[in-house]
């Protein structure tokens, strides 16, 4: 998976929580942000570290 993909990846799972918080499924969005936040700690530190 190429870095762009990645980020394309991580942006869909952010706007899809946003939406989804708008439509009031709260548990759903929560999920959706913390692994967005992991995916992108996670590929963040793998080029850090890499």
């Amino acid at each position: 998976m190429t870095d762009f993909q990645r980020d394309i990846l991580i942006g869909l799972m952010f706007i899809t929580g946003i939406f989804v918080f708008i439509s009031g499924e709260f548990i759903v969005s929560t999920v959706l942000f913390a692994a967005a936040a992991i995916f992108s700690n996670i590929f963040f530190n793998r080029r850090l570290h890499g």
